[in-house]
Formats: structure tokens, C-alpha cells, sequence
């Protein structure tokens, strides 16, 4: 490799003076001037360096800087597109990127490098870390992600000279996350360029069968979007519009998609052409959808206004399907020329224009929110995983808005529950709703929305995230405060079951708890892996360390306290417990039975009924089971399941289940099974305690019907 040294001007690439000539067209002088240096400094940096391609190394960062040219972005971020490899793939440092080009452009150059150092492998977990630090960089600064994607861009389109299995997993990467993040900050055109790109070496065959049928199809369909476009000029011009008519072949991977969800075959697939108008001013945006109405008839169902309501990321146009000539859907795009900027150019709009304008302020705030918002979830996320699940959902966002009882719009992924609503509006309504009014009226927490539904959301001081709603809520930010929430409230009920476990153990060997110093807890949690006695208390609520080992590790030799009264080593159940305490469902114990407790790991103290059948394997192991016993005056209710078989007559049901509700008692679930003459009835009931169940059972033997009544266990 040659000396590091300004190489001669001389030298300079094709590529370079073209890029330089593109950007004069908005830079100033001293801006070209100081990325001419930026471009010498690193094509010295790279000399001896070459692509697997064989092209000069340099002409990559060259070919990434004119993708964000072509963006219109700021000196600052092109110079750090120029400079993106050199930290990562030569000698140069940060200080010296920093004293020779500032510190705006050295930190830039030092987010990209960071994300170039992610070396994606095919395990989940170290991917999943690897996004993490992605977004840590991007929320710094949204300008490194910027040159990220203008990077990926440039990679995918030289994707070719890779091994084929590197193609495939650099395309599934960029598909899954680069793309949908391009998506999400509303750059359309590297969006659709990856999308395509990725289709392309994911699935070779589909796109080369589709590339030939498209260009097959082309010549036929020639005429016909020929007569469409003047058609459709002429429309606008009687209207009195001064429009810009286009008309585009939709993207290979979009018509590729709508075959695979739709079941199509390529010949079924009408409407794989698109047109664009863009017009003055909004108004006439109206107008020129009013014009097209009188000349094709709108598709039912098909019209979707973003101007009113923009897509999250800024995106705003007129969207509809009409019946073209010949019975051909067409789909038309209407917007304003700042619009149509604003969908090409996304986030990066706002370095490109003026700062005072609204909607780009706006647009600006909306990236600024989600980029907060999925750093929050990034805290609350303890495990790489959750976190990249989160990040999916939110870069996956559906069509649905809805309106806050102000008017304000919230834009919610597609099957967006109210649950999902109130914590988008705040956390402290989320953590404490309790029911949801949509519309006006009342409606369950678990209520999918759509868009244009009025949602109100009602709190009560004392309600608490639910463990059930992780079952349909679909936005990682409320998914993410209810497991936070729910392993916060585990952690303190676990806890205070460990402390209770272990003062069991502890009476047990005649050892007074409170004889137990701190520098005593302090060495047994550093032995044990905990780092409090909090944390060791609460691993032994999980079962993860054993109450009666950890005992005998604190007791000293001839320590006995002489006020301790041994106890009799009986845990007592008050159904308070909360997560803690865990109630077996094999045999679902209540309340009057008699009982035991087995300690299992994660879960913590597992109650069943003495006889379960299911426990019979597990009793060898002593050391896992407790002595436990019902406390006095248990208020709540406890699921039992019974089997009831009843003559196969009509309105039996009915009879049984107002006798059940008549003893008290109310109905979870009921399956049946019809088997001739007679029908199984499986109630799973809510139960007070024994003396409850056996009065509900003494209820349903009194009808006639009622042959045989079982309690399963086990």
C-alpha cells in the first residue's frame, strides 16, 4: 500500500468531478471546496484499497455521498458520507477527523463507524444487540442513519459480486429492518429501491419470472396507459388545472406482493400501472379528484385521503382506484409539488428547507417522538429480543387513526387495541385504565380500532396493568411498560415469599432471622450471584435458589437464638400473594382442601392438592417441597373445574347454569360434548372455598336432569 499523502489532483476520479458538478447546483463554493478536501483525504486514506467488485475503494463513499446529493442534505453529513470508512477501514482517528473537518462531521463519521463494526450473524440474540446500538447512534443524531441507508443502498446495488449465501442474509436484513426504516422516515425512493433490491437476491427465480412477464406484458399495455394519461390530461386542462401528469410501472416486489396475499397469478393482476398528478395547491388537489370522478368511477372502498390525515411519517397525498377503459383498475396519486418533495425526500426535508415551514417542523417533531419513543422501549427492554420485537411491530405501522376525545389524531399500527391507545396518550393512563368508550359507547380494553373511531379512555387511581393484555396489544410501547410493570410487581411479591421462605428455614434449624448481620447477607448474595439481599430474597420467591440451602449457608456453627420458638415450619396461603404464588392448574386447590407447596424454578412456590396426580413424579425431591397451610378469612375466588353429565333435553343448560349462579357462584368457560341420550358439561366456576363448591353442587344435583357431577383434579 502506498505512503499516506494527498495524491495528486490529477488523479481524481470521473465520479468525483461529476458528483462535485451535481452538488454545485445548491451548495456554495466554500462548501464544494471543503468536500473536495473531505474526498482527497479519503481517497488518500483508501489508496491500495479495492472493493470485491475491483473498483477503486473510494468509489463507494463517493457513490454514497451523491445518494444523499440527490437528497439535497447538508456539507456536514455529505462530508461524513465521504469520510464514512476510513476509521473503521484504515489508520485515521476521530481526533484527526475532528481537528482537520470539526466536530460535527467527526461525530458522524464515529455513529457510522460504530454500525459498521455490526458483523450480522445468524444468531438472534447477537442481531438483536447489534439493533440496539443502531438505534442508540440514530437517536443521537438522524443524520447517521441517513448516511447508514444511503450506505446499505449502495451495497445492495453492488450486492452481485457476493457469495450467494451473503447475498441472501445481507437482503433478508435490509428487508426486515433497513427498508422498513427508510419507510418509516418517509425516504420513498431508497425505500422502494431496497424493497426491490431485496426481492431481487432474496427469491432470484420469482424476480426473474416476473421481470420477463412484466416486460411481455409491457407492449400490450402500451397503448392502453397511453390513452389513459391523455385522457386523463385532457380532464385536467377543462378543469381549468395546470397539473403534472405521470404515469409509472409499479415496483416488481409491490406486484409480487399483492400476488402472494391476494392468491393472483400475474395475469390477474390488472392494476400493476400507476399515475401520479401533482398540482399547484391543495385545493386543487380536490379538484383535480372531483375531474378524474367524472371521467372514471372510483372503486368503492379505495379512496384514502392523507392530505387531511398524513401518514406518520409525513407522507401526504390523495390516493384512489378507479375503473380505467376496458374494465382496468388504475391507481392515481394526487398531491401538491411540496408534497411530492416531502414523500421522495422524508426526514431529510428538513435540512433541505426552510426551517419556518409547518408541516416540515411537524414532520420533523413526528421522527424526533418516534426515535423517544422506541429509545424508551430500548430502556425497558432488559433482553435484546424484546427489544428487536418491539422495534418490528413499530416499523410495520397499519392505516388506522383514530381521534383523542379533543380531536387530536393518533396514528396506531393496524389492529391497534384500546389498550394500545391509552398508552399512546400517556404511560399513567395506560398503567390505569380499567374500560374504554368508543364512539360514545362502552366497549372491552380489547376492542381493535379503525380508523375515524372517537376513543375515551376510563382510569380508576387504584387499576394496574393487566398480564392478559400482552395477549392482543400490539405496540411495543405498551407492551413494553406492561411487562415492566408486571416483572417490577413479580420482583417485590418475590421478595417478600423468599423472606417468608427463608424465616421458615430458618426457624426450622432454630436460628432467630434477626440474629443475621448485613456483612453476613452481603457475602452470601456475592457468593450466590445476587447483587442485594433483595435480589437474593426475590430469586428465592422464584424458586431459583432453595430456602432451606440458603438457610443453612447463614447459619453459623452453635448459633441459636434462644428466643426463637422453633415454630412449626408451616407456610401460610392467604391468596394474596399475587404473582408470587402460583395455584396449580392441573388441580386448581381452593380454600378446606389439603395442600403442599413445591418450589419451582422461575416460577416460585407452586400450590397443589396433596393428591395430585400430577406431582407424584416430583416427590423424591424433598428439598423442593413445603409444609403450607390456608390462612383464615381468604376473601377472593379460586377456579375450579367440574364435569357435569345431564340428560340431553331441552333448556338443560339454562336450568344448570341459573343454578350455579343461584349458589353464588359464576361461569368462566363451558364446553359440552353430546354423546346420545346424555351431554358432558365442563364449567369452569369461580369458588370461594370448598364449603362454597359444595354448595353449588348440592344446587345442580337437585335438577332432574342432572345425572353425575365430577370435580377434576389432575
Amino acid at each position: 500500500m502506498r505512503a499516506r499523502g494527498l495524491p495528486d489532483p490529477s488523479a481524481t476520479l470521473p465520479e468525483a468531478d461529476f458528483l462535485f458538478t451535481e452538488l454545485s447546483g445548491y451548495l456554495k463554493p466554500e462548501d464544494i471546496s471543503e468536500l473536495q478536501n473531505a474526498y482527497l483525504f479519503s481517497q488518500s486514506a483508501h489508496s491500495g484499497q479495492f472493493r470485491k467488485s475491483g473498483e477503486p475503494y473510494i468509489s463507494h463513499p463517493l457513490a454514497v455521498a451523491g445518494i444523499l446529493g440527490r437528497l439535497r442534505l447538508d456539507p456536514q453529513t455529505l462530508t461524513a458520507a465521504l469520510l464514512h470508512d476510513v476509521m473503521e477501514d484504515t489508520h485515521v482517528s476521530k481526533a484527526e477527523i475532528n481537528d482537520r473537518f470539526g466536530k460535527a462531521v467527526a461525530d458522524l463519521v464515529d455513529g457510522v463507524s460504530k454500525l459498521d463494526k455490526i458483523e450480522f450473524q445468524t444468531h438472534a440474540d447477537a442481531q438483536a444487540e447489534n439493533f440496539r446500538k443502531m438505534l442508540l447512534a440514530m437517536a443521537r443524531d438522524v443524520r447517521v442513519i441517513l448516511i447508514k441507508l444511503a450506505d446499505r443502498l449502495h451495497n445492495m446495488r453492488t450486492l452481485e459480486a457476493m457469495r450467494p449465501e451473503k447475498r441472501r442474509r445481507i437482503a433478508r436484513e435490509t428487508m426486515e429492518i433497513y427498508a422498513p426504516i427508510a419507510n418509516r422516515l418517509g425516504l420513498n425512493s431508497i425505500y422502494q429501491e431496497l424493497q426491490e433490491l431485496s426481492f431481487r437476491y432474496l427469491f432470484p427465480t420469482r424476480y426473474r419470472v416476473l421481470t420477463n412477464a412484466t416486460k411481455a406484458a409491457r407492449g400490450n399495455r402500451r397503448e392502453v396507459v397511453t390513452k389513459i394519461l391523455d385522457s386523463i390530461k385532457q380532464r385536467l386542462q377543462a378543469a381549468g388545472l395546470d397539473a403534472e401528469v405521470t404515469g409509472r410501472e409499479k415496483q416488481l416486489y409491490s406486484i409480487y406482493k399483492k400476488m402472494a396475499e391476494k392468491h393472483l397469478t400475474f395475469s390477474e393482476v390488472l392494476d400493476i400501472y400507476g399515475f401520479r398528478v401533482i398540482v399547484k395547491d391543495v385545493p386543487s388537489c380536490y379538484i383535480a379528484l372531483g375531474a378524474l370522478h367524472s371521467l372514471y368511477n372510483p372503486i368503492p372502498g379505495k379512496f384514502k385521503d392523507y392530505i387531511a390525515i398524513p401518514k406518520a411519517n409525513g407522507y401526504q397525498s390523495l390516493h384512489n382506484t378507479l375503473w380505467g377503459p376496458y374494465g382496468t383498475p388504475i391507481e392515481v396519486q394526487i398531491r401538491t409539488a411540496d408534497m411530492h418533495r416531502i414523500a421522495e425526500a422524508g426526514v431529510a426535508s428538513h435540512w433541505l428547507y426552510k426551517s419556518t415551514d409547518a408541516d416540515l417542523n411537524d414532520l420533523h417533531m413526528k421522527t424526533h417522538q418516534w426515535l423517544q419513543s422506541l429509545l424508551e422501549t430500548l430502556s425497558d427492554s432488559t433482553d435484546s429480543l424484546e427489544f428487536l420485537e418491539h422495534l418490528k411491530v413499530d416499523l410495520f405501522p397499519g392505516e388506522v387513526y383514530v381521534f383523542t376525545p379533543q380531536g387530536k389524531i393518533l396514528a396506531l399500527p393496524k389492529d391497534a387495541t384500546a389498550v394500545d391507545f391509552a398508552y399512546a396518550v400517556h404511560t399513567d393512563i395506560g398503567d390505569c385504565c380499567v374500560a374504554a368508550k368508543i364512539n360514545g359507547e362502552n366497549a372491552p380494553l380489547r376492542t381493535p380500532l379503525r380508523s375515524g373511531d372517537r376513543v375515551e379512555i376510563v382510569t380508576a387511581s387504584h387499576a394496574k396493568p393487566n398480564p392478559a393484555w400482552l395477549n392482543y396489544v400490539v405496540t411495543g410501547k405498551a407492551r413494553s411498560h406492561i411487562r415492566r410493570f408486571l416483572k417490577t410487581m413479580q420482583y417485590e411479591e418475590s421478595a417478600k415469599l423468599g423472606e417468608r421462605l427463608l424465616h421458615q428455614a430458618l426457624m426450622s434449624l432454630k436460628i432467630d432471622p434477626q440474629t443475621i448481620n448485613e456483612a453476613q447477607w452481603e457475602k452470601l448474595a456475592r457468593e450466590s450471584g445476587a447483587k442485594s439481599k433483595k435480589d437474593l430474597l426475590a430469586d428465592m420467591g422464584l424458586g431459583m435458589h432453595l430456602p432451606a440451602v440458603i438457610a443453612r449457608r447463614l447459619a453459623s456453627p452453635g448459633e441459636s437464638a434462644s428466643g426463637a420458638n422453633g415454630g412449626n415450619g408451616v407456610i401460610t396461603i392467604l391468596g394474596t400473594e399475587g404473582m408470587a404464588v402460583q395455584f396449580a392448574k392441573c388441580c386448581r386447590p381452593i380454600p378446606g382442601d389439603s395442600i403442599v407447596g413445591f418450589i419451582k424454578k422461575d416460577q416460585g412456590l407452586v400450590i397443589h392438592i396433596h393428591d395430585c396426580p400430577a406431582i407424584s413424579k416430583n416427590r423424591g425431591n424433598s428439598e423442593h417441597w413445603l409444609d403450607v397451610a390456608w390462612g383464615k378469612g381468604i376473601a377472593r375466588h379460586f377456579e375450579v373445574s367440574i364435569k357435569t353429565m345431564v340428560a340431553n333435553q331441552r333448556g338443560v343448560l339454562a336450568r344448570v347454569a341459573a343454578a350455579i349462579a343461584e349458589a353464588g357462584s359464576n361461569i368462566d368457560n363451558v364446553a359440552m360434548e353430546g354423546d346420545g341420550a346424555y351431554t358432558t358439561m365442563n364449567f369452569m366456576l369461580q369458588i370461594r372455598n370448598r364449603y362454597h363448591l359444595a354448595q353449588v353442587m348440592r344446587s345442580l344435583r337437585r335438577i332432574p336432569e342432572v345425572a353425575k357431577i365430577t370435580r377434576m383434579k389432575g
